[in-house]
């Protein structure tokens, strides 16, 4: 699949409805991995590529009532799906490319990003435009429900060292994004790199 945002758009608006239907057992993956990145109360947390928003509820949790989510996805259809399924009601959707995010420098204190590093236009830019949305100091996790060797093995591809979530690969193209990648873990059952926002 092309990383055009156009192309992106179309690939996820014809999947949206089926979405979460095909991936019913994904919920504890989610939690699991929102728990590491070790939001606090009154926290702002931006989920980028938040698709229909299956982090969202668990987002909620960890930073509070009194914390901020923002959901932010390319695909309106996505974001519809995430409204039936009543997860607005866990935070403020937005349709933007996360490439361009309608957020001021340094507004939230993480992000969590699910399987977007993939659909990046330009990794490195991407990269570089949510390190400017998170204050210095503040993470950013970037997870995929399964791992690379399984999701490739889902696509019918090998897994080769060109991924650029290979930790090789990974851990510089998050330096030349202005991150500092503090763990990484790729499972069968989770992928998780998380990072720390540089000074």
């Amino acid at each position: 699949m092309s990383n055009d945002p156009a192309r992106v758009r179309e690939f996820f608006t014809t999947r949206a409805d089926g979405w979460d239907a095909r991936f019913p057992g994904d919920g504890p993956a989610y939690d699991a991995a929102v728990a590491d990145l070790g939001l606090r109360d009154g926290d702002t947390v931006l989920d980028a590529g938040c698709g229909t928003g299956r982090a969202l509820s668990a987002l909620r949790s960890a930073v509070g009532p009194q914390g901020t989510v923002l959901g932010a996805d390319l695909t309106p259809a996505m974001l519809k799906a995430a409204v039936r399924a009543g997860r607005h009601h866990h935070g403020l959707l937005m349709i933007a490319d996360a490439g361009r995010l309608p957020v001021r420098d340094g507004a939230v204190d993480a992000v969590f990003a699910a399987g977007l590093i993939a659909h990046l236009a330009d990794a490195t830019a991407g990269l570089r435009e949510l390190a400017r949305v998170v204050r210095p100091g503040g993470r950013l996790a970037l997870f995929h429900p399964i791992g690379r060797a399984a999701l490739a093995a889902r696509h019918g591809r090998a897994l080769t060292p060109e991924d650029q979530r290979a930790e090789p690969r990974l851990r510089p193209l998050l330096a030349d994004g202005g991150w500092d990648l503090v763990s990484y873990t790729d499972e069968d059952t989770r992928f998780l790199a998380l990072a720390v926002r540089r000074g």
